[in-house]
């Protein structure tokens, strides 16, 4: 008979749960097998691209001059501990699930699979929403701080966990704009492309525009732009709204020296350890970025199994991890990630806040 609390057993039933969509993550800050540690340590390749040098010219019939590789600075960070847990006792097992009949007949031993892919399933979406926390924060921060808590989460007993992407004692990657965008002109748009051309200085690329919900509200309805999207000897761009496979909104497109940027709007709220509800990206906010420009690393998992009372460890994005009290009939469920998210090239991202 299958033991279902074995963690390879639960290992191989996550991997068939549907996965949560997470916009942030999954767009800017995509993973693969070689962004997964065997260690808890992870390493990060940064790469700085302010200086292109040109080619040498070089006497003819004296050979070639020798020039330096493109250099790359690289860190060992330790990613935060994430690790929501739930109880199954006796009670849990007694008592009628969401969707179970009103008078069903099922014993305790037959609700207990469910049970446990039922809290698998939420504990994996709570992770999911610190992941698309900690990439919004990359995004328009250039780094994050989180409470690691001993106890209770959201009590008084924590240690914070700070991560920074830049080495000055300020985020570099912030522009500061001149007026308010809810002003009905033209600010946005000389805005825009003055940040493009940082991009261009610097030969990185960028090709979404993305905006809190106030931002999006205030474009949408700036005369300007609607002038801009109305001249037909100029093609500016276009406003064609569309609901996004996770979650986000796209506006359609502007250009903006010459860049096609995407307009994107993500609006999804999250409610933080003292049960305040916050937007993940800022209403009054935006960020000038392109897909892919970061990573989420993950560090290996170690822990104690039952089975044998030995040091295990697993190099997974998610483990699972079951603690039996046979005295109390209580099981607790662990459900364990060490995720970090990063950039692959230092200030890839310019953030604003445009709403004053």
């Amino acid at each position: 008979m299958v033991d279902i609390y074995q963690t390879q057993t639960m290992m191989r039933a996550m991997e068939l749960m549907p996965p949560k969509a997470t916009f942030l993550r999954d767009r800017y800050f995509p993973t693969s097998d070689e962004n997964i540690f065997v260690t808890e340590d992870v390493l990060i390749d940064y790469k700085d691209e302010y200086q292109r040098r040109m080619a040498p010219c070089v006497v003819p019939r004296k050979g070639g001059i020798l020039v330096a590789r493109e250099g790359y600075k690289t860190e060992r960070m330790t990613p935060p501990y994430v690790a929501p847990e739930r109880l199954i006792t006796v009670d849990t097992l007694n008592k009628r699930q969401f969707g179970e009949t009103l008078f069903s007949q099922k014993k305790p031993a037959e609700r207990e699979g469910a049970i446990l892919r039922k809290d698998l399933m939420e504990l994996g979406e709570m992770i999911d929403l610190r992941e698309e926390f900690m990439a919004a924060k990359t995004l328009f921060e250039n780094g994050y701080t989180m409470r690691q808590y001993a106890d209770e989460y959201g009590g008084d007993k924590y240690k914070e966990f700070d991560i920074r992407f830049y080495d000055e004692e300020a985020n570099p990657a912030v522009y500061t704009p001149s007026a308010s965008w809810s002003s009905n002109n033209n600010q946005f748009y000389q805005d825009l492309a003055l940040i493009v051309r940082m991009f261009k200085e610097r030969g990185i690329g960028c090709a979404d525009l993305l905006m809190g919900g106030g931002v999006a509200l205030e474009l949408m309805k700036n005369d300007y732009l609607l002038k801009l999207l109305d001249n037909r000897r100029v093609q500016i761009g276009s406003i064609e709204p569309r609901e996004m496979p996770n979650g986000a909104t796209s506006y359609g497109q502007i250009i903006v020296e010459g860049t096609v940027l995407e307009l994107i709007s993500y609006t999804l709220k999250y409610t933080d350890e003292k049960d305040k509800v916050q937007d993940l990206v800022p209403s009054d906010s935006i960020a000038v970025t392109a897909p892919g420009t970061g990573v989420t690393l993950y560090g290996a998992i170690t822990q104690i199994e039952e089975i044998d009372n030995k040091y295990h460890t697993y190099v997974a994005k998610r483990v699972p991890h079951i603690v039996t009290n046979v005295k109390g009939s209580i099981r607790t469920l662990t459900e364990k990630s060490r995720p970090l998210t990063v950039p692959k090239v230092k200030n890839s991202t310019i953030s604003a806040k445009v709403l004053f």
